[in-house]
């Protein structure tokens, strides 16, 4: 295992960034899947190959969008895909600022929709369902490998499964890493309502002694050859057997060097997830929290949460920036994934 510090100090992206063209392309779609009662919401952003019109990603009174060419065609080459699985309550849109970064590296970046654990669509029972966010990621790579255009472009060897807190869980499942649900009804019983997942979970009335079976079930995809997972959630009831069978390369990112949020602490300190995977990387962000990895907010975002009793997730710590802590997760990743 290598334990690495991404330090902050890289280059931060002009003030007058926002009025040059971009980087990137983006396209939308629905992708079918046998196990959701309707179409999953996606995209995919890319490099470009020729340029087409601009349009906004994102972007709401909250978060800032991203620009991308819309529907442009990509380079005349194989590209490594990322699937990114966003975390608990975001979308497509709360993404768009790490895929446009890593697709500006040179890959095909995959975005989808979770439903039940989307924006506006975020229930604690659903949460607990991890199985059906990997059968998401599984059915949107069927999805782009299957389709004429994409499927020429994608090197097949180089398909990551990428994902923040909810979707980093996710995607150590597809990795192959199995839960115990008895570990984590006990993990729930000893902290309580000071674990911020349990405390979720316990407001919408989810069931400790009773989880369902798509939490603990095999997720694993073997056409995924590495995993990146940002902080990610339920690690306290990771089987050690199934962690120590994943041979293919793990990176976990912890945001933050000194106050990990506790439900996401892979230390030893916490759920010891970091020494139980034999072919790992910890990539630590320092001056970074979990809330880090949301999209920059508007000038008057934290108001306006203020004023409708929504959680703080625009308030950074003093002499923090959240656009620092973007660009040094965007390296640690490129790094790991060789873009």
């Amino acid at each position: 295992m290598r334990s690495i510090i991404f330090a902050s100090s890289l280059t931060l992206f002009s003030a007058f960034a926002a009025y040059a063209e971009p980087k990137v392309g983006f396209d939308r779609f629905v992708v079918q899947a046998a196990h959701r009662a309707g179409p999953i919401a996606a995209g995919i952003w890319s490099p470009i190959g020729r340029a087409t019109y601009v349009g906004q990603v994102g972007g709401n009174a909250v978060f800032e969008h991203v620009e991308a060419y819309i529907g442009a065609a990509l380079p005349n080459e194989k590209m490594p895909l990322i699937v990114v699985s966003h975390g608990s309550g975001s979308s497509i849109d709360g993404t768009a600022w790490l895929a446009a970064g890593l697709a500006e590296r040179g890959a095909l970046v995959l975005v989808l929709n979770h439903p039940g654990t989307t924006t506006g669509d975020s229930s604690p029972r659903q949460t607990v369902r991890l199985s059906e966010r990997a059968e998401d990621l599984s059915a949107a790579l069927d999805h782009v490998l299957n389709d004429p255009y994409f499927s020429k472009h994608i090197d097949t060897n180089r398909i990551t499964a990428l994902g923040f807190s909810l979707g980093g869980s996710t995607v150590l499942g597809l990795a192959g890493l199995r839960l115990d649900s008895d570990a984590y009804r006990n993990y729930c019983d000893k902290f309580g309502e000071s674990a911020q997942d349990c405390l979720f979970l316990m407001r919408g009335g989810v069931d400790f002694d009773n989880l369902p079976f798509e939490f603990s079930a095999d997720m694993a995809d073997a056409r995924f050859t590495s995993f990146v997972a940002v902080d990610p959630g339920f690690t306290y009831a990771a089987i050690p057997e199934s962690a120590a069978a994943i041979q293919n390369p793990v990176q976990l990112v912890t945001l933050g060097d000194s106050f990990p949020w506790f439900a996401t602490d892979l230390r030893a300190e916490g759920s010891g997830l970091v020494g139980m995977l034999p072919n790992t990387e910890h990539a630590v962000i320092p001056n970074a929290f979990h809330y880090s990895f949301l999209p920059i907010c508007t000038e008057n975002a934290a108001q306006l949460l203020i004023e409708e009793g929504e959680d703080p997730i625009c308030d950074n710590p003093d002499g923090w920036d959240r656009l620092t802590a973007h660009n040094a997760s965007i390296q640690a990743i490129a790094q790991f994934l060789k873009l």
